[in-house]
């Protein structure tokens, strides 16, 4: 981005570590912001807000930031640090049913960023955004649904139908946000890059 042509190799090195920092705090706010209310628990599916930043994190920073800054996020979680959703954290979180979406971030922030790196319209960010919220939709509706089958206790009469229908609940917000996130970023890149 800006950075490279305003200072060194160097100094490139060090904002990048600041914007991977940056982004992975603002995950474990996101993952967290709606704990405190208990009626955004849908099936034992928190709404959170992880999807509008992994999508904003891979807009911004490009693919392979955005995925190192949600790989961070993951980490901390996994080393102990009560980042995840409803404050959970630990490597025992690798068999939750919704660890899926832990690990679909990455790629999410990757897909996104990747797709907006040559071609910077507006349009291609939103597009983007969207894309990216569907796999991390795609990947952990899916990762959930064979927890539930295979090791998870499964909720009574549990289906893969019903397991979309507990990601319906979120979907709308996360639509709405996936377009604004595509928007924001698309304008902070253009700043940052000019300096403005």
């Amino acid at each position: 981005m800006g950075a490279s042509a305003v200072g060194g190799k160097s100094r490139m090195r060090t904002l990048d570590m600041v914007y991977i920092s940056l982004f992975s705090a603002l995950m474990m706010v996101g993952a967290n912001i709606t704990s405190l209310l208990p009626f955004m628990v849908v099936g034992g599916v928190p709404i959170t807000l992880q999807a509008f930043f992994a999508v904003l994190a891979g807009a911004f920073l490009g693919g392979r930031l955005g995925a190192v800054s949600m790989g961070v996020y993951a980490l901390i979680g996994l080393m102990g640090a009560p980042v995840f959703a409803r404050f959970q954290g630990g490597i025992g979180q690798i068999i939750s049913p919704t660890f899926g979406f832990i690990i679909a971030f990455a790629f999410t922030a990757y897909i996104t960023g990747k797709m907006v790196e040559k071609n910077k319209s507006m349009f291609r960010f939103i597009v983007a955004a969207l894309i990216g919220t569907a796999f991390s939709y795609v990947f952990g509706t899916n990762w959930m649904y064979m927890a539930y089958k295979l090791w998870a206790q499964a909720p009574a009469a549990f289906s893969y139908k019903m397991a979309w229908a507990w990601m319906a609940v979120p979907l709308p917000k996360d639509i709405i946000l996936a377009i604004f996130a595509g928007m924001f970023a698309h304008r902070m890149r253009k700043i940052v890059k000019t300096g403005k």
